[in-house]
């Protein structure tokens, strides 16, 4: 017995589905903003961050002081919604012709996965001139942290930038805490959807099944604390002082945080360096490395 039309479109709809969520669940475990982001639900248009004040395991990081300023600095991300279509013609479908649909499929999951690393990857890249919860910019000098526990007191100006210079960039993160130094908030996750009505408008008007991916929600910066921005030369002189200066970082009243970073985040053209300084074990002359495996490497393709 012949398919009929209706069969083949629904084989149609479960091949492209199955293909962009095979695709995207084998590589959002490894990509670049599913290390480096916590994901946080979105119940709302926007979230606005005194919220993390609210978690019990997040109380000892922020003062009554620090939650005010949430607050009063408006640290509100509003939702976004994106999306990608890709359209499969009637008479491919007909025809048997989807062979390249399942590639297409696969390929939007790609595209997204892309989307998401960039944009975690521009949180980094503008954080010199972004502002987050203390109303400073998320990379700065001048990070307040108070005499006393509470949030009062003298204000000694913090700095989560290391040193001067006109090289690339590079990060330390401290990826161990429960909530990660950027923040993924998600409104909606991603989904495939479909227009397959032969009645509907689109159909009709572009002789074309519509297949949509589409995403809600925003990226945003968690506590500054955690990460660190460097534009020196990229040696082990430099790794180590900005690592010591990442460890000294305390709460209001001079409370420490056992902050260490974990990761390193480079560009491609600052891998062979950190693999130089982070992957080998003995140097030209044998002594051992103090900081092999320090750290972890992460190389971004968005930097």
């Amino acid at each position: 017995m012949p398919i009929t039309a209706d069969e083949k479109l629904k084989s149609l709809k479960t091949i492209i589905k199955h293909e962009f969520n095979d695709g995207y669940g084998k590589l959002s475990p490894d990509s670049f903003y599913n290390k480096t982001c916590t994901l946080i639900p979105s119940n709302t248009a926007s979230n606005t961050y005194d919220l993390l004040g609210d978690f019990p395991e997040f109380k000892e990081w922020v003062s009554q002081r620090q939650v005010k300023d949430m607050k009063e600095h408006s640290y509100t991300v509003n939702n976004k919604n994106y999306e990608a279509t890709l359209g499969v013609k009637v008479m491919d479908l007909e025809n048997d012709n989807l062979g390249t649909y399942k590639i297409k499929a696969a390929r939007q999951a790609e595209a997204a996965i892309d989307f998401f690393n960039e944009s975690a990857a521009n949180l980094l890249k503008a954080g010199e001139s972004t502002l987050c919860y203390d109303g400073q910019n998320f990379f700065d000098n001048e990070h307040p942290v108070y005499a006393n526990a509470d949030g009062t007191g003298d204000n000694t100006p913090v700095s989560n930038i290391y040193g001067t210079g006109s090289s690339q960039a590079w990060y330390l993160l401290d990826l161990s805490k429960s909530l990660k130094p950027l923040i993924m908030q998600q409104r909606e996750a991603l989904k495939m959807e479909a227009i397959t009505n032969p009645n509907s408008e689109y159909v009709f008007t572009n002789d074309a099944y519509m297949f949509g991916s589409s995403w809600r929600g925003a990226f945003c910066y968690g506590f500054w604390q955690q990460a660190l921005m460097s534009k020196a030369d990229l040696t082990s002189d430099n790794f180590e002082k900005a690592y010591a200066q990442m460890r000294k970082i305390t709460k209001d009243g001079g409370r420490k945080m056992g902050i260490k970073a974990t990761h390193i985040v480079i560009p491609p053209d600052l891998q062979s360096k950190a693999e130089a300084i982070f992957n080998v074990a003995n140097n030209e002359a044998g002594a051992g490395n103090i900081n092999y495996k320090k750290v972890e490497i992460i190389v971004c393709d968005w930097l």
